[in-house]
């Protein structure tokens, strides 16, 4: 055989060769598409009252430890303000209120999830003041000159805030202090004034007081000058997660590393 005939023959052979293999390439599964996809990630939006933001980034890992494919973004604030951006149509699975008025409001309109309200918390409310503070002892001291600022939530919008109103209301107080009240847009703003030394002091929930090395209890309020402290939940209907936000739901109400966090930080179960 001539040695163009050899050269020939070889070409051949090679390039019938890379047919072949690009063939089989092209009829084998690529493996980026025959991976097995990863477990879809589900974010539940839970717009909650100012005053769980500590217990309830506490209890954020934990429930990702049980639920890992359910991410959790919190949206705290007043619950007269989230209230107002459920209304507005604002993307929310679970709300959280720190009083019923808020979460009845949105039930009437039929905005949640029927068989999703429940009393999920409890609370109380505390006289605070600065931690160097020694001119306070009980609330009957808040009229007299030395005080000259205390912190409040708004009553229109803030649980906390409306609460404050009605034990010094209660108390007889109302009058003698408006001179004196600064209104704060949520509770922990109340805090923070406080905290600050802006005021002498405030109005707040037993947990906010609590989550603050700053400020010092000088007493709490007593329980028939306001009404009871309630924290309910609901699901809302708009939600594209429903069965997952439900879930989350059962797990703050029933789970015990949960329930420990809710007590630790000032709280008490409302089925407790």
């Amino acid at each position: 055989m001539s040695f163009k005939r050899i050269l020939a023959f070889s070409c051949w052979l090679l390039f019938a060769c890379l047919l072949v293999v690009g063939c089989n390439q092209a009829n084998t599964p690529n493996s980026a598409t025959t991976a097995s996809p990863t477990a879809q990630t589900t974010t539940l939006t839970i717009s909650a009252a100012a005053s769980l933001k500590d217990a309830l980034d506490a209890i954020k890992p934990i429930y990702n430890q049980a639920k890992p494919s359910v991410n959790l973004a919190y949206n705290f604030g007043s619950s007269g303000a989230l209230q107002q951006q459920i209304e507005q149509g604002a993307k929310v699975d679970v709300f959280i209120s720190a009083a019923t008025k808020q979460i009845d409001a949105l039930d009437k309109k039929g905005l949640l999830v029927d068989g999703t309200k429940k009393d999920l918390l409890k609370n109380q409310l505390v006289l605070i003041a600065p931690q160097n503070s020694t001119n306070i002892s009980d609330f009957q001291d808040l009229a007299s000159p030395q005080i000259k600022k205390i912190a409040l939530g708004e009553p229109k919008s803030v649980p906390a805030g409306q609460y404050a109103q009605q034990v010094l209301t209660s108390l007889k107080l109302a009058d003698k202090l408006k001179g004196k009240v600064v209104y704060a847009k949520d509770v922990r703003q109340a805090l923070n004034y406080v905290e600050s030394g802006n005021v002498d002091a405030g109005l707040v929930y037993l947990s906010d007081a609590k989550s603050s090395s700053k400020v010092k209890v000088i007493t709490t309020a007593p329980e028939n000058s306001h009404s009871p402290i309630v924290y309910p939940i609901a699901v809302i209907k708009s939600s594209k997660n429903i069965d997952v936000a439900k879930d989350f739901e059962q797990f703050l109400s029933s789970n015990n590393e949960a329930k420990n966090v809710f007590e630790k930080q000032g709280f008490v179960w409302a089925g407790s």
